[in-house]
């Protein structure tokens, strides 16, 4: 039977790399052999060697907790004993491969939902992972590498963790530890080359780890003091949308703006609880979602009569940095962007950091813009 969980919750900190054999498993361990030196009760809950000398030579002097043992269609797999953990009771669990899918018969479907069970009965748990596995970059990923990851884990994982390391070597360095032979055997070494390790995918990988850890930072900070006064680490893009068939125009200039600035895209539209929108205004508003999705925004809408302190507050709690309006020369078609308001949420963002960016349009084309 397992112990009571404790009300206090463990600490998460996650070792995420570009690839498999950058060294996230030397490191956790590394700092596991640091933190028993100076009296922190450590065991390896989970160790995957891959046969690699370096990494089970880093394991000696850790205590071990045994796996336990299954067999699934006939092979015998070593799976995280939770059970076992949790009656020894240390401070600090290392366990290794946080995206592994768990045999049948495991307490958990996967390894993640082990590493969550044992942070609710208060236990420290340091993991490793890939950029690759994370659910967000599937797609990405696969465009960038050719390979479709099975495992992968909900991207709230590196959100709630307490920490988060990149683990970093060079491109060329990872080749060269895998043409040495010390990331796979040296029979895989070519095929590997040819596929998963080619140097532009690593180039890739990199950068989206990189990114990975710099937003989960950012995110943390956000968290820490509720997003007031965060400084973005990332360019955030809001663009706000009317009713006006020129917001789709609106809308493509700030998606090239956000793909110059490799940032994020947010789409505002805010509508007056008092008016009912026609169903041609209903269907450019749908439009203007399908596109925000296809460049991979974020289509946020807020109800309320006060425009101004609308984007104002949309752009404190995403913590943008620029934002995007419309203007023509009528100052018709953009109802709420008069100068006067204009003028009134600059005065609303003066101090945040934010950047106005008024776009005018000489001539209003509707028609082609709606059916483009």
């Amino acid at each position: 039977m397992m112990p009571l969980l404790k009300a206090r919750r463990g600490r998460h900190k996650v070792f995420i790399g570009m690839a498999p054999g950058v060294g996230k498993t030397y490191r956790m361990l590394q700092e596991g052999h640091q933190l028993r030196s100076e009296g922190l009760d450590v065991v390896i809950g989970l160790l995957e060697t891959h046969g690699r000398l370096e990494t089970r030579q880093q394991a000696q002097g850790l205590e071990t907790i045994p796996a336990r043992q299954l067999t699934y269609n006939g092979v015998v797999l070593s799976e995280v004993d939770i059970e076992a953990i949790l009656q020894r009771q240390p401070q600090l669990v290392l366990i290794d491969e946080l995206a592994h899918t768990n045999a049948p018969g495991s307490v958990n479907e996967k390894r993640y939902q082990d590493v969550e069970l044992l942070l609710r009965a208060g236990l420290d748990v340091y993991s490793t992972v890939n950029i690759q596995h994370l659910e967000s970059l599937n797609d990405l990923v696969a465009r960038i590498t050719g390979v479709i990851v099975r495992e992968r884990i909900p991207d709230r994982l590196l959100e709630e963790a307490d920490e988060v390391v990149v683990v970093d070597v060079t491109p060329e360095t990872l080749e060269e530890r895998l043409r040495e032979g010390r990331i796979y055997a040296l029979e895989k070494v070519p095929q590997a080359l040819t596929n998963f390790f080619q140097r532009h995918h690593l180039v890739a990988l990199r950068e989206l780890a990189l990114r990975a850890v710099a937003d989960s930072i950012e995110e943390q900070a956000a968290g820490d003091r509720q997003g007031a006064g965060t400084v973005s680490v990332r360019e955030r893009v809001l663009v706000c949308l009317s009713t006006h068939p020129q917001s789709i125009r609106l809308l493509r200039r700030a998606a090239r703006l956000t793909s110059a600035m490799d940032a994020r895209l947010y789409v505002l539209f805010v509508a007056d609880p008092q008016r009912f929108l026609t169903k041609a205004e209903v269907l450019q508003l749908e439009t203007c979602d399908r596109l925000c999705e296809m460049f991979e925004g974020t289509f946020l809408r807020v109800e309320s009569t006060d425009v101004v302190a609308a984007i104002a507050k949309a752009a404190t709690e995403q913590r943008i940095t620029q934002v995007v309006i419309g203007e023509s020369p009528s100052r018709k078609w953009l109802w709420w962007l008069r100068r006067p308001l204009t003028d009134r949420l600059l005065q609303r963002l003066r101090g945040q950091g934010v950047d106005l960016h008024i776009i005018s349009f000489p001539g209003e084309h509707p028609t082609a813009e709606l059916d483009g």
